[in-house]
């Protein structure tokens, strides 16, 4: 018997593998709260499966998600990942990577960790939305627009409520799986 999924996944075997093992999966450990971030904001303006197939690329390219290497990149290093063919070259986003992972220590240094300071907007529990249809999820809510807010307050770039939205749904503060979705209960 075929596993029911969420619509936006199917017919890409990248995808629905992204679907059934990550999207929506509660994470706490901060380097992949980073990984995630960092591809969200690369993501903006384009579609995910675009991000998801360079994944492994943007993993070599940024030294695994390494906030602490990345936070001291110079000018060369910039200049060598806006030459990878591998990854998006967006001289913005390259350059707010490095000023994220800056700002993304500042937040561990007040909270003790990223994962404390940004599961504290959901009280540490998952929102669980009841989606017939993948189509009807916001794009954005009032909480991914003050998160958002608060984190370029504090010199986050390129993290606007979609991005932050996104985010959520990635790591499982938000479900957002259609409620007939195998994933809805699983997550």
């Amino acid at each position: 018997m075929q596993k029911h999924r969420c619509g936006w996944c199917l017919g890409d075997p990248l995808y629905e593998a992204y679907h059934d093992t990550e999207w929506g999966v509660p994470v706490k450990d901060d380097a992949t709260l980073f990984e995630f971030l960092i591809l969200e904001t690369f993501q903006a303006g384009l579609s995910w499966i675009t991000v998801l197939r360079k994944r492994e690329n943007f993993r070599k390219a940024f030294d695994y998600f390494d906030y602490k290497k990345i936070a001291s990149y110079d000018q060369g290093k910039i200049d060598e990942l806006l030459q990878d063919p591998g990854i998006i070259r967006n001289k913005l986003k390259v350059n707010a990577t490095v000023s994220n992972a800056n700002a993304f220590m500042e937040i561990q240094e007040e909270f003790g960790s990223f994962s404390k300071y940004i599961w504290g907007f959901v009280e540490n529990k998952p929102i669980k939305n009841k989606l017939q249809n993948y189509k009807n999820a916001p794009a954005t809510t009032s909480l991914s627009d003050t998160i958002s807010k608060d984190l370029k307050k504090r010199g986050f770039k390129f993290v606007g409520s979609t991005v932050i939205y996104a985010h959520m749904q990635a790591t499982g503060m938000v479900n957002d799986h259609e409620v007939n979705c195998f994933r809805y209960h699983e997550v």
